[in-house]
């Protein structure tokens, strides 16, 4: 499709464009080292990709993959043989951070170009430590110095642990991307943080004009647990299933759109009016999780109805085909709002607590990128065995 209107399939070569031309960037979630060296990410990048996500769960995919796990190995070779007694923490800096790097430099063109308002990698601190905010902050700041790029971004947990530090961060002008937010209720409680940061840094006289960070708030694992728990009141009070069948799909999107209404209101308060006029921007939402885990709903269920100014979307390698190929660009993260409201209110009336479900899945998410943390340290530690039998297990 050769030429572009709002709210039609955009062209495979031009929807990240269009969509970066409605506010919204779309960022990819996936890290990969052979994505990394055989050009493929250097060419989304010329289509308009503005961003790349990683997480404990993608590299540990990414390291123990058969499709790009000889690159790591050679890596590891490597690493043995200039340190046979390296540790376990070692290895995993060495592998992850390399392809940080990596990425980042292929952005740093484009971030540059862009005033510093996107061309971000994200990296996250280790996801044991999502309960001890002093040690959360003396990670990310290991990681940035280590890193020593100005597009990079630490991934902080919206842990009631890591709200202080996310204030702390940024008041030393570390770029933070905030992950595991799925209530607007703690959603408003880092948006609070990241204003109070920008605060402490104006008044010590540092600059704000290139801290940055994004909120990165949870999207479809809400549907799954909600959905799960609609089938059982439906199964529990069968006079209620149609009503029930209506709301199946429907919360995380809802949620979503309240969370971004919370967004401008907490934007265009004084406090954060009066760092705006010093240089500060603001915390964008980006929307995580949004591929498609129901295979009955739609592909871009997490994709479509999200889109709109100063937003982020982090997106799959699938999804971000899917896009490419029929995304619907128009902007419609704040339309229909009060629809939303009305279907979270409708959740509640079925014995849906959506406090409990976003408490639950907090705890979810960050049990699965400990084991997933674990699981990748553990599988290093066995490489590295097999390499330097020597080397005993020092972590």
């Amino acid at each position: 499709m050769s030429n572009f209107t709002e709210g039609r399939p955009a062209s495979s070569n031009r929807a990240l464009e269009h969509l970066a031309a409605l506010g919204q960037s779309i960022w990819l979630d996936f890290i990969r080292r052979d994505w990394l060296t055989d050009g493929r990410v250097a060419g989304l990048i010329e289509q308009g990709l503005r961003g790349m996500t990683s997480n404990p769960t993608i590299f540990e995919q990414a390291i123990d993959s058969t499709e790009g796990g000889d690159a790591y190995e050679a890596a590891l070779h490597q690493l043995v043989r200039d340190d046979p007694h390296t540790t376990v923490q070692a290895a995993y800096d060495r592998l992850t951070w390399d392809d940080i790097r990596a990425a980042a430099d292929l952005f740093l063109p484009r971030y540059q170009a862009w005033h510093a308002d996107d061309g971000y990698v994200s990296v996250e601190v280790s996801p044991t430590l999502a309960r001890d905010a002093e040690a959360t902050v003396r990670e990310a700041r290991r990681i940035w110095d280590a890193l020593a790029r100005p597009n990079v971004m630490i991934k902080v947990p919206a842990t009631q642990a890591g709200l202080p530090a996310i204030t702390t961060l940024i008041a030393e002008g570390i770029n933070v991307n905030v992950t595991l937010i799925f209530s607007i209720g703690r959603y408003r409680q880092v948006m609070d943080a990241y204003i109070a940061g920008l605060a402490r840094r104006h008044a010590a006289g540092g600059a704000l004009d290139h801290v940055r960070s994004v909120a990165s708030f949870f999207v479809s694992r809400m549907d799954t647990l909600v959905d799960r728990q609609l089938d059982e009141r439906a199964a529990a009070h069968p006079q209620e299933a149609e009503a029930i069948a209506r709301l199946h799909g429907k919360a995380a999107v809802a949620n979503a759109k309240l969370a971004y209404r919370a967004f401008v209101e907490r934007h265009q308060a004084a406090d954060f009016a009066a760092l705006a006029a010093a240089g500060a921007r603001r915390q964008r939402p980006l929307w995580a999780s949004t591929s498609t885990k129901n295979p009955a709903y739609p592909d871009l269920l997490y994709v479509d109805p999200l889109i709109g100014p100063d937003t982020v979307n982090t997106v799959p390698p699938k999804t971000l085909e899917a896009i490419q190929d029929h995304g619907r660009v128009a902007r419609t993260v704040d339309q229909g709002v009060d629809q939303a409201a009305r279907d979270l209110d409708a959740l509640s009336q079925h014995g849906i607590q959506l406090e409990q479900v976003t408490d639950q899945l907090e705890a979810e998410g960050v049990a699965s990128f400990e084991k997933s943390f674990e699981t990748l340290m553990a599988s290093l530690d066995a490489k590295l065995r097999q390499l330097a039998p020597a080397r005993g297990g020092a972590q």
